[in-house]
């Protein structure tokens, strides 16, 4: 997941530690990639990979299906895959 700097420092997150992405929908615990790419308070996950949860069914792959909603968009009645409100903390 990558994240600004200035969001990384508050949350005492480093280049490469394992972190938490969850919402009331789910979590992803994944590697931190600490970037200036990303604005202040925007996070981002790509794709990421096959659904992969741990006993807990905590996914450890990035899967952002986890995150979403199974709502279409509104605009396109498609995949609602941006614009999801998320927290993120260092694991």
């Amino acid at each position: 997941m990558w994240i600004n700097p200035l969001d990384a420092q508050k949350r005492g997150i480093a280049n490469g530690d394992r972190i938490r992405i969850f919402n009331d929908r789910g979590e992803v615990h994944i590697e931190a990639k600490v970037t200036p790419r990303m604005i202040p308070g925007v996070v981002a996950l790509g794709e990421g990979a096959w659904y992969n949860p741990d006993a807990g069914r905590v996914d450890q792959a990035g899967s952002i299906n986890v995150l979403t909603t199974q709502r279409p968009s509104p605009l396109a009645k498609g995949n609602p895959s941006h614009t999801n409100l998320v927290q993120v903390e260092k694991l």
